[in-house]
């Protein structure tokens, strides 16, 4: 299953600030919470996802991969895992400049 943008997760376009995407994800996490709808598997499962996005688009570094390389950049080994696979991003990274 593909996943969909984080940008488009959180409701705000590629360019957004740093303000904007915090103030996003605060509203859709208080309007997903589970406490708020309790016993929705698919409010459940938007809050897990809006959580995800706005894990990667807070962190700078994390945002200018999936700026530059979509889900991949944390598949298969990449940025978002430990080990071998974190060295490998960042030796294409640089391989590219």
């Amino acid at each position: 299953m593909a996943k969909r943008d984080y940008y488009e997760t959180l409701g705000i376009s590629k360019g957004s600030s740093d303000a904007d995407i915090k103030k996003a994800f605060r509203s859709k996490a208080r309007e997903l919470h589970p406490d708020k709808n309790s016993g929705s598997a698919k409010a459940e499962e938007e809050f897990k996802a809006v959580n995800e996005a706005y894990d990667i688009l807070k962190d700078p570094s994390k945002k200018a991969a999936y700026d530059q390389y979509g889900h991949a950049a944390f598949e298969n080994g990449g940025f978002g895992n430990a080990g071998g696979g974190r060295r490998r991003f960042f030796i294409s990274i640089f391989r590219c400049i």
